[in-house]
């Protein structure tokens, strides 16, 4: 017999047709947009995906920046789509720097688009967001950002930032489901989207999306939208703003915090040293040589503590401890710690557990200062 609980789960009535128009005021409200949210309905990769798709076009020139698997593709969607794209790529696993984008703008006669991912899963690091949509104004460029990973966890003004196209994923730092995207575009990003020879009748249009739904009303959206899933949004969103956007920054930002005192204390050594530069969403060791990330983060005891290996180019030697969403909790912290600790032991590496524990105690009763470094 079916869990009765997972039965609750099926046969629901359709999301309310007013609804989603609310879900997409609220998404903007979190993000400081008035711009237009719209919602693509699938993971955020596919949203990354549909903004390429829409946004590339012969003439226009891309200055993609690469520090990550992410900024790979996403140049291959604006190639595909007719763009001239430059990739300006950062250190194999690390951020790039101020220094680099602006040089690569000094130096090209037209940049049309900047497109930047701002907190890297990947490998735990983060982009210096506020420095870069400066040099892109500068230059007259749309700017998108990848705020998948950052959303929820960092503050994001979008319009105080002059972000032209955002792309949401509600599954990292806001708890929600996976499987809902959305994206914020701004009054000129939509003159270089809505085009005529836009890419029509396609998943990946966002011109599609304005014409059946912005323009239509903002009412029900087309096809068939998950009424499971839409109401999993609705739910994460309550739970959001229940603890206040500023909380839910708070919290990943203590998390970050005492993860990283907690590793350093266990023995393990940081990928990012300096804490502005690391993501707050996970932690990224480097491990010593001989050992495997991705063996490593094959063990079930791992996965649990929400230990996985790096992706991309440094996937091997980096294990990352993820602390997004409702990871980002002291419980959820110190079990982590305490996996890599038991892991670099098996692996003869002295630790030491109880420094650790000592680490993320202090940590969470306020030891290491309350400045929010909200700065990116």
């Amino acid at each position: 017999m079916p869990d009765p609980d997972r039965r609750l789960l099926l046969n629901l009535p359709p999301y309310p047709a007013t609804g989603y128009a609310k879900l997409a005021d609220r998404i903007a409200a979190l993000i400081g947009t008035k711009n237009d949210v719209v919602f693509v309905q699938a993971e955020a990769v596919v949203a990354l995906e549909a903004a390429a798709t829409s946004l590339g076009a012969k003439g226009m020139t891309a200055l993609n920046i690469v520090t990550s698997p992410y900024g790979e593709l996403f140049g291959f969607w604006l190639r595909r789509a007719g763009a001239d794209v430059i990739d300006l790529r950062a250190e194999p696993g690390l951020p790039v720097t101020v220094a680099a984008v602006a040089e690569a703008l000094a130096g090209a006669d037209r940049i049309d688009l900047v497109a930047l991912v701002h907190a890297e899963s990947a490998s735990g690091i983060l982009n210096p967001l506020p420095q870069i949509a400066k040099l892109a104004r500068e230059k007259g460029a749309l700017f998108l950002v990848d705020a998948v990973a950052s959303a929820g966890g960092y503050e994001l003004d979008v319009d105080a930032l002059g972000i032209d196209i955002a792309i949401i994923g509600p599954q990292k730092a806001l708890g929600g489901p996976a499987s809902i995207s959305a994206v914020s575009i701004s009054a000129r990003a939509w003159q270089a989207i809505d085009r005529p020879d836009a890419p029509r009748r396609s998943v990946l249009s966002l011109a599609d999306i304005r014409h059946n739904w912005l323009d239509a009303g903002r009412g029900v959206l087309a096809g068939m939208p998950s009424a499971l899933e839409f109401q999993a949004l609705e739910a994460a969103l309550d739970r959001v703003e229940a603890e206040g956007i500023a909380g839910t920054i708070a919290r990943h930002l203590r998390a970050q915090r005492a993860a990283r005192a907690g590793l350093v204390a266990v023995g393990a050594r940081l990928w990012v040293e300096e804490e502005r530069d690391a993501s707050r969403l996970v932690t990224t060791i480097l491990l010593p040589d001989g050992l495997d990330a991705r063996k490593l983060a094959e063990d079930d005891a791992a996965v649990a503590a929400g230990l996985s290996a790096g992706i991309g180019c440094v996937a091997s030697k980096l294990l990352r401890l993820d602390h997004t969403g409702r990871r980002a909790s002291r419980e959820a912290v110190l079990e982590g710690v305490r996996a890599v600790g038991r892991i670099l032991d098996k692996a003869g590496v002295g630790t030491d557990a109880a420094s650790a524990d000592a680490a993320v105690a202090a940590a969470y009763a306020g030891e290491f200062g309350t400045g929010s470094g909200d700065t990116n």
